[in-house]
């Protein structure tokens, strides 16, 4: 897992609402990037339906959200789709996102490890934590880094 100071990778890749280019965020919007293990299960269901609910006051911070995992881009359309995701979900082909944000596999090799990471718009990560944590506690991260 990276940690907090480090400089967060940048990475260019499909995602369910078009190409993401992590590079053209830096320097105007803060990043909160979520690895999650599986698309249209439970706890990552839950996971991003906590940021869907909570996605207008995230955007109120100046902040963007994505949500990565391997898995191919048709399910994770559907999955979107089907709980309203606003914000895109990233197909992380070749894993190479997750191998450069030191994410690791959990399960054998199967599914890689839930991980959320906030990127400051400086590009260094002031946020990075297993699990899944509240939004609340990502929102007291943002207030706290004024963003």
């Amino acid at each position: 897992m990276l940690k907090v100071g480090a400089r967060a990778p940048v990475f260019t890749a499909d995602s369910t609402k078009g190409p993401v280019d992590l590079g053209e965020y830096v320097g105007k919007q803060t990043v909160v990037l979520v690895f999650y293990p599986g698309d249209d299960t439970p706890v990552c269901t839950k996971q991003l339906c906590a940021l869907q609910d909570n996605y207008a006051r995230l955007q109120q911070k100046n902040t963007a959200v994505f949500g990565v995992n391997p898995g191919e881009l048709g399910k994770k359309q559907s999955f979107a789709e089907k709980f309203h995701y606003d914000f895109p979900l990233i197909a992380d082909e070749g894993q190479k996102i997750r191998e450069a944000y030191d994410v690791g596999k959990i399960l054998g090799l199967f599914f890689q490890q839930r991980i959320v990471y906030i990127i400051g718009r400086d590009g260094t990560i002031v946020y990075a934590k297993k699990g899944n944590p509240p939004v609340s506690e990502l929102l007291a991260v943002l207030e706290a880094h004024g963003q």
